[in-house]
Parts: structure tokens; sequence; C-alpha cells
């Protein structure tokens, strides 16, 4: 099993165009600390299981950007039907990370259905995303990254994490503000392109 955080910093190294979304609690916390809270990243908080769907918007919406949805097991098993949906649009600008530590970490690391019974790339496959990768060692790095940064169909890549805290760091709590400072780096984007 790997550490969250510096996996993460890894993995996502040459992402920095990207517009990303996480999921609630740790996934926001790593990305918080690995971007210095830059405007591209919309943390979700408070709305356990949205950063799938809330991704799959926004590449739908902006097919020109590469959309990056990083999140927790506990966060996309809330809201596990979403995959069929992404699988059914199949963006070709839509990435997923999950951190898979078999805990749900923002409530008091209670266990998740991963940690003994359900494998998040046998789900995603069975919902029909045709590219799942599960990562567990660092030899698993390069096609990680491979998957990642190459073009083509919707991507999920599942990183087997220990149990254990997210990057300590202080995020941002206001949905609203969160909310516009996204907005407004993403309609900053569309008005450089027209």
């Amino acid at each position: 099993m790997l550490e969250r955080t510096t996996t993460l910093a890894t993995l996502l190294e040459g992402t920095d165009d990207r517009l990303v979304v996480t999921g609630l609690g740790s996934a926001a916390n790593d990305l918080a600390y690995l971007t210095d809270h830059h405007p591209r990243v919309f943390p979700m908080d408070g709305v356990m299981g949205a950063a799938a769907s809330v991704g799959l918007g926004l590449a739908l919406a902006r097919p020109e950007r590469e959309t990056l949805v990083v999140t927790g097991d506990g966060e996309l098993l809330m809201n596990i039907g979403t995959l069929s949906t992404i699988a059914v649009q199949n963006p070709q600008n839509l990435r997923i990370v999950v951190v898979d530590n078999g805990r749900w970490g923002l409530t008091g690391n209670q266990v998740t259905a991963t940690d003994t019974v359900t494998d998040l790339a046998d789900v995603a496959r069975g919902f029909g995303i045709r590219r799942v990768l599960t990562v567990e060692s660092k030899e698993d790095f390069a096609a990680a990254r491979d998957l990642l940064l190459t073009p083509g169909d919707t991507a999920l890549i599942v990183i087997k994490a220990e149990p254990g805290p997210a990057a300590d760091v202080v995020i941002e709590r206001d949905g609203v503000r969160l909310r516009n400072t996204f907005r407004d780096h993403v309609l900053a984007g569309l008005q450089a392109t027209a």
C-alpha cells in the first residue's frame, strides 16, 4: 500500500493545466496542499458523493479542457451509479483518480466495503469504463501516468493507499466562495480562448 499524498504528487506531476474537482475531506486537503489552493481546483465541501458527477458535467461543458477528479473510495461509494453515466458519455477529457484507503476518513475511519469485498476497478469496468488501472506499488506509477496523460476514453485510476491522514492543510470551507473562485477561473479560460 502507498502513502496517499506523495503518491498523488508523483502521479499528478505535469497536470497543472487541468481543471480539478475533488471529493470532500482528505482528497480536498491533498489537492489544496499539492496545488497551493490554486483556483483551478474545486474542492467539494459538504456534498458527499458528488465529485465524479460534477467532474462529468465540467468535462462535457468544457471539452477543450482536461478535467481531473480526485476523490476517495468512501466518497465515490456514496454515488457509485454515476460511473454508469460516465461510461455512457465517455468524455475524452475526463480522468478520475480514486484514493482507496478502505476508510471513511472524514467521519472517523470506519471501514468501507473496499477494505473487504468491493473492488472499485472491477466496478468501473462493470459499468463500462474502458480504461481502468489499479495502482498498488511504485512499479505501477509509469502505467498510471501514461493512462492519466494519454488522450482517449475516460480513464479511472484506483490508488490503493494506506489508511492514514491526508495532507495537513487548512482549506477554505465557504462553499459560495469556492464556487465563485472556481467559476471565475473557468470563465477566464473561456474568455482567453474566445
